[in-house]
This record gives C-alpha cells, structure tokens and sequence, in this order.
C-alpha cells in the first residue's frame, strides 16, 4: 500500500491525443499508421491502469488543448471520467518546459509530483511507490529507461532552469538531466532502468507481458 503521505502526491500522466500518423510513428513500418495509432491507445490505457492501482492521486495531462478531441480519444476520455481523474493541457514549446511547468504547477498543491509518459508501461505501482518515497530525502527522482532518456521523473523540489538545454529524444536525455540538475544543486536519485516503447520490438516486449 502507499505510504501515509498519498493525499501529498500527485501522478501526471502525459499523453499524446491519438491522432494517425502523429503518434507512435517509429512503430508505423511494422503496424501501419492505423496499427500505430491503435497501439498508442493500448499503451495509454494499459499505463493509466498501473498508475490508477498505484493509490495516488492521477491526473491525465493532454499534449495540448483541442477545440473538439478526436473520435479515436474516446475510449481513453472514457477511461480518464470514469476514474474520476481531473484533465489538464500541457503548456510549452518543449518536452522540458511542458514538464517543468505541470510540475512546479503540481508543488504549489502537493509536496511531491512525478509525471510518467504513456508509453511507458513497465512503470508499474510498485515502480511508482519506490519513487515517492525516494522524494522523501531527495528533490528529483528518475527512472532511467534502455534508451539513454527516463520513463518518470519526480520532484519535491524546482528549480529555474532545471529542465532546459536538454536534447530531448536523443541517447544523452538523462546524462544531461543528471549533469544539470548536479549543477544547480539539487539532490537526485536513481531509480532501476525500465523500457518504454517506441521501437517495433519495444512493441512485441509489451505484447510479451502477461496479461493480468
């Protein structure tokens, strides 16, 4: 079970609306943008389900907002309201601006806030857990992914800056994180390496999962 401190924390999960051939595109010459775009919907849901089961206060964060949402985002509205989970956009030019706002947005109602991406579905609860209680004594977790980025980042603590002049998507995402933050101070800790899908054998790994 969560620790007492459960009402002081808050999951942000980030996710792309699903719209075809803008989501998951690296999976498109194996799945086609069709394929693609049924898959981004599987990962999306499978990860609210293990933040859900986490027993932490879950938001879902949309990558921006929209006049009217897409047909193929009903299944994951659906999903989001019957959980009773508050809806938020992301605000930002970059990955790093949109999650340094959402969270110093987060500290300023809650003592500690992680935000997960919705291709990450190795972040299961216990993942999640391990997390919140490293913030306990530090001001910045991560979880490092196989692919030289991270698959959740939480913080207690933000400072200006923090985030910036990071070469998102690329092998040196949480080597410049790491050097970064060091730089200005701020104490980090180093969860397990787990994977996130944006390969098409990323893909057959999760299909691989027992489904529980």
């Amino acid at each position: 079970m969560p620790d007492t401190e459960a009402p002081k924390t808050v999951l942000m999960q980030f996710a792309k609306w699903p719209e075809e051939g803008r989501v998951k595109t690296r999976l498109m010459p194996v799945l086609g943008a069709s394929g693609a775009l049924d898959a981004h919907v599987t990962l999306t849901l499978a990860v609210l389900d293990n933040l859900c089961a986490s027993g932490y206060t879950v938001q879902f964060w949309w990558d921006r907002e929209l006049e009217h949402a897409p047909k193929e985002a009903g299944v994951i509205v659906q999903n989001v309201k019957s959980a009773g989970l508050e809806q938020k956009f992301q605000q930002g030019a970059t990955l790093g601006e949109r999650m340094f706002r959402a969270l110093q947005a987060s500290l300023e109602t809650h003592s500690r806030a992680l935000v997960i991406g919705s291709d990450c579905p190795s972040v299961d609860p216990q993942y999640v857990r391990q997390a919140v209680a490293l913030l306990a004594d530090c001001d910045v977790v991560l979880g490092p992914s196989d692919d030289g980025g991270y698959v959740l980042i939480g913080a207690s603590r933000m400072v200006p800056g923090m985030l910036d002049d990071i070469q998102w998507g690329t092998v040196r995402v949480m080597e410049q994180t790491c050097e970064r933050m060091e730089r200005l101070g701020l104490r980090v800790r180093l969860l397990e390496p787990r994977w996130d899908v944006d390969e098409p054998e990323d893909w057959a790994r999760f299909q691989r999962l027992p489904i529980i």
